[in-house]
């Protein structure tokens, strides 16, 4: 199901009741009448559409985190080899084949190494 459209709709939603809160504060301050549609006074619609406003912005991060995720974990693995990769060349030890084919030290490896050292 695209997101998008619910997104789109809480801004709308969230910008309607703004305007209907400006609108219920304006026919207030100008006139004796007051005039509460569904209960709902001009801070209940402010406050309405800070809430909207919080559920769009919260559905388009995790939508967009949900997008980049694979992105991301796949430069925290690159990182890590990378790391690993040094820390092997540092302490002179036989790189080991990780399961995607890149070279990569072996934990227990550099933990030998480091026991030895000390």
């Amino acid at each position: 199901m695209p997101v998008l459209p619910l997104i789109d709709l809480l801004i709308l939603l969230a910008t309607g009741s703004i305007a209907m809160g400006f609108l219920l504060k304006a026919v207030e301050l100008t006139t004796v009448y007051r005039f509460y549609p569904l209960g709902f006074s001009a801070t209940d619609f402010a406050l309405l559409a800070m809430l909207l406003f919080a559920f769009a912005l919260t559905l388009a991060a995790r939508t967009w985190v949900k997008v980049n995720e694979p992105a991301l974990l796949a430069v925290r693995r690159r990182v890590a080899a990378d790391v690993a990769r040094r820390r092997a060349r540092d302490l002179d030890l036989e790189p080991v084949e990780d399961e995607v084919g890149r070279e990569a030290a072996s934990v227990t490896s550099l933990s030998d190494a480091a026991r030895e050292r000390n």
